[in-house]
């Protein structure tokens, strides 16, 4: 008994003092080593919902990810994200080193994310830098670990 009341003791005071949300959605830029659009959305104070299009190798990428967002340092409106999700791409081998000429490629894979944004007060404003590695199930399969970007969006 003692157990469960702590652990819901806890929760509470994680629920009520933890807030990493300074918005509910943002619009933006992505640029790493695939560049594109990325939009986030807050579906509650501290889990959003982010989907990126990008492009890389001439091809096309659609990647939707859900993440936990975190105060970082006891920063105001500086936080840290995990997270998880999926994606669907395709990609001209005639613009990759690794793809055979003359082959298109249809992709489907999990994704992970870790990742640190900060949002300012003066403007609407949010910048992020994330490691976004990939793993390819269906197509051209394997692991993608550069998956890296900063991001700038549009808050409201």
């Amino acid at each position: 008994m003692k157990k469960i009341f702590l652990t819901l003791v806890l929760s509470i005071c994680v629920l009520v003092f933890v807030n990493a949300q300074d918005y509910n959605t943002g619009i933006g830029f992505r640029g790493g080593f695939a560049n594109g659009i990325t939009v986030k959305h807050f579906l509650n104070e501290r889990s959003a919902f982010e989907g990126i299009i990008a492009s890389r190798w001439r091809g096309l990428e659609i990647t939707g990810l859900y993440e936990i967002h975190n105060t970082a340092f006891d920063v105001d409106r500086l936080n840290w994200y995990f997270g998880f999700g999926g994606h669907l791409g395709f990609w001209n081998g005639d613009y990759a080193g690794w793809g055979d000429e003359g082959s298109n490629y249809t992709v489907i894979g999990v994704d992970g994310i870790l990742g640190i944004e900060y949002n300012f007060e003066e403007l609407p404003i949010n910048l992020s830098l994330d490691w976004k590695p990939a793993f390819n199930i269906v197509g051209y399969s394997g692991f993608w670990g550069d998956g890296g970007a900063f991001s700038i969006r549009y808050i409201f």
